[in-house]
């Protein structure tokens, strides 16, 4: 049989896959260990301070290696997938996932374990693009939205599951345990994707577009890059603005590159799609939103209810818990189809809103009002996350599927960095307003308190700008709900 017609086979089966389950349990497991390794650093930085004498600066680069590389690769990934094959990407995935998680649990030097993070980043947005790019292809359409909303609610399981594993392995093993704990799910999948997944890519075999590779490269890791830097050196330092420059100028060029090729990585005609603009529009912000609000709400739970870290990810744990539940279970698929892509989306939104000014109104009376909160998002996200991506994906031609899937990546990926970014300003500005002297950190503030009184004073200050975050995120979610909505009905009554 031909390269060609072995690409065509998952999408011409009328029923699917006849083992499109099983397959999916297998990127499912690939993509969770992808996921947990975006968190569960973050339970391990007093050990690597205290083990490889690493500094701050180094601790910035070991967590912000992955994402840059991750971020900066995905739409490049995701061209390779369709290109050269689907399956030789999730497999070559795994395998630079896996050599780069020995590298960093055996690491002795902080140079060392940077690398191998940024070498593992590699791996990772070949996993993250692939992964749901399969999903498309084995999957009959009428399944589709079950598929997305069961590889959807393991990003929320990911989310959850980082934190807690990272504190079990740091409390039992060394800091190396919590990469190395990688070696066994990254060789089953090896194993499961070389003997289970079919390969499948692009039929009319287009050329590389090397160029442009390049180009999104460089511009997504610098504008990624400016974003994280930002809050820590300042939006007007020289760092910021230089890498916020070349972003600009890099991603301008890249996009000018990509409407004069016959072959192009990123087709910039998907954006006259409304279903497509409507998605991304949708996605942008619900990831600004999620992704700046959840990043608060750990500081809350640990700063002002004064939960330890484990506990803390434990009380965060229903969020996913009702996104695993909701979706594994084909709930939320139902709903989707019965009430249609565009009411789904603004359904889940307005839920995800709502959770949020829970949170944001009631979590300074105790964990009750956080936790109705949480239910909240959590059967928001369920419902709108997976039609969201639905909809990208829907809304471009299944040869590129993979490109989809790094567009998808790609969006999620800078909606949370943004979202980090800017309400954790709204925050430090509300917080800076009312205790102008300790505005710079919370820790010492308190610490320096001069008694009871004062320590209160600023808690109360730190809750302040941390609801006035939430409100922002809250809108900006409930505004992406509408205008995805609002795009995506039109696209449908005009089709």
């Amino acid at each position: 049989m031909s390269t060609t017609s072995q690409a065509q086979t998952p999408q011409q089966a009328p029923g699917g896959h006849p083992q499109r389950w099983l397959i999916l349990g297998v990127i499912c497991l690939a993509q969770l260990t992808v996921l947990l390794d975006n968190t569960v650093l973050n339970v391990a930085i007093p050990s690597l301070t205290e083990e490889l004498g690493a500094a701050t600066s180094d601790i910035q680069w070991m967590i912000n290696a992955y994402s840059l590389v991750q971020s900066g690769l995905l739409l490049t990934a995701g061209s390779a997938a369709d290109r050269y094959g689907r399956k030789k990407m999730l497999i070559t995935g795994l395998a630079l996932f896996g050599i780069g998680s020995l590298v960093a649990g055996l690491a002795d030097s902080t140079g060392q374990l940077i690398a191998a993070r940024a070498g593992m980043g590699v791996g990772g947005a070949l996993l993250l693009t692939t992964t749901l790019a399969v999903a498309m292809q084995i999957f009959a359409p009428e399944e589709h939205a079950k598929a997305i909303g069961i590889w959807s609610a393991v990003n929320a399981l990911g989310f959850a599951c980082g934190p807690l594993i990272g504190g079990f392995m740091l409390d039992h093993f060394w800091w190396g345990a919590i990469f190395l704990i990688n070696l066994p799910v990254a060789a089953l999948g090896l194993a499961a994707a070389v003997a289970l997944v079919p390969e499948s890519k692009n039929p009319q075999g287009d050329r590389p577009d090397l160029l442009g590779a390049l180009l999104s490269t460089i511009g997504m890791s610098s504008l990624v890059f400016a974003i994280i830097s930002g809050p820590e050196h300042g939006w007007t330092s020289g760092q910021v603005l230089v890498s916020g420059a070349v972003a600009v100028v890099v991603l301008a060029a890249f996009a000018y590159w990509e409407s004069r090729i016959p072959y192009p990585m990123l087709d910039l005609h998907f954006f006259r799609n409304q279903r497509f603009t409507g998605a991304v529009a949708g996605a942008v912000l619900i990831t600004f939103g999620m992704g700046g609000a959840l990043f608060l709400l750990t500081q809350h739970l640990q700063f002002v209810l004064g939960y330890g870290p484990l506990e803390a990810g434990l009380r965060t744990a229903p969020l996913a818990l009702t996104v695993v539940a909701l979706n594994f279970t084909g709930v939320a698929a139902k709903w989707t189809t019965k009430l249609g892509m565009p009411v789904s989306i603004a359904l889940g939104m307005v839920l995800m809103s709502g959770g949020l000014v829970s949170i944001a109104t009631l979590a300074s009376g105790g964990y009750a009002g956080t936790l109705l909160g949480l239910l909240l998002i959590g059967a928001g996200c369920a419902i709108a996350n997976p039609a969201m991506a639905h909809a990208i994906m829907s809304a471009i031609p299944p040869a590129k599927a993979g490109v989809g899937a790094g567009i998808n990546g790609t969006l999620a990926e800078f909606g949370n960095g943004l979202g980090v970014a800017v309400l954790g300003a709204v925050l430090n500005s509300r917080f800076a307003a009312l205790i102008p002297v300790a505005a710079s950190s919370l820790p010492a503030a308190v610490s320096a308190a001069d008694g009871e009184a004062e320590r209160g004073r600023i808690l109360d200050a730190f809750s302040s700008g941390l609801e006035s975050s939430q409100l922002v995120g809250a809108m900006a979610v409930l505004l992406g709900g509408l205008l995805a909505a609002v795009l995506l009905r039109r696209a449908e009554r005009d089709a």
